[in-house]
């Protein structure tokens, strides 16, 4: 098999396994609710962005798709499939991911593929309710001269913030990314998210906010009207 043919079998693979993380997303909701689109949203928004920006088959893509590979792995017997690991226990799959995600950030501190690593390590601890690690990881790289990614960490970090309480500093944070959206977070999206993080101290801002999004494209409009819904609750 030649190379050019070996690569795009891998590349296949590659684009598959996301797409199943898609998948997954849109079949665990509940999931993605929980953390305000933190958690499982925010996967596949890291993942689709690193396809988007079309890297090229260099050492630290394939890294970064072999630590990716082993985020989908599977709790449960032995997999004979090359590109779907497998692990007897969470613990064990949890604690794979981590090293696998840490020697890509480790790696390449400086690169996107770090920054993507980073990402994804802050998701994990997020996703166990170790919210000061998260903070930690995701940190860095709202500092970082990727805007794009450090727009998606801002929106992460803004919602981890929003959970506990923290308004003053979700806002500051998503007021800095409706002022300079990227591929990544749209201005809408920003806007939403800081919506919410004020219905609870400025229920009137957050409503003039998402009123002239009622009108938006399909998606937004209907992610506006249900913020306005719950605004309405409060």
């Amino acid at each position: 098999m030649d190379k050019v043919h070996r690569h795009n079998l891998k590349h296949d693979k590659f684009v598959e396994q996301v797409g199943h993380t898609v998948e997954y997303a849109t079949d665990h909701r509940s999931q993605v609710i929980k953390w305000g689109g933190i958690g499982l949203a925010a996967i596949v928004i890291a993942v689709g962005g690193y396809l988007i920006f079309g890297h090229q088959a260099t050492g630290r893509a394939e890294d970064l798709s072999a630590a990716l590979r082993v985020q989908d792995a599977q709790i449960g017997p032995a997999n004979a499939s090359e590109f779907v690991q497998s692990f007897p226990t969470p613990a064990e799959k949890t604690a794979a991911v981590s090293k696998a995600l840490t020697s890509v950030m480790e790696k390449y501190p400086s690169k996107r593929e770090g920054l993507i690593a980073r990402f994804y390590l802050g998701v994990l601890y997020a996703d166990q309710g170790k919210l000061l690690e998260a903070e930690n990881f995701w940190k860095p790289i709202t500092e970082s001269g990727d805007a794009d990614y450090a727009s998606q960490a801002k929106l992460s970090l803004a919602q981890l913030y929003d959970t506990q309480g923290r308004g003053a500093d979700a806002e500051k944070l998503l007021r800095s990314i409706v002022d300079h959206p990227t591929i990544m977070v749209s201005k809408e999206q920003a806007i939403i998210a800081l919506a919410h993080a004020l219905a609870r101290t400025k229920p009137e801002e957050a409503r003039k906010l998402l009123e002239p999004l009622r009108t938006e494209r399909s998606a937004v409009s209907r992610m506006a009207i249900t913020a306005l819904g719950e605004l309405s609750q409060k």
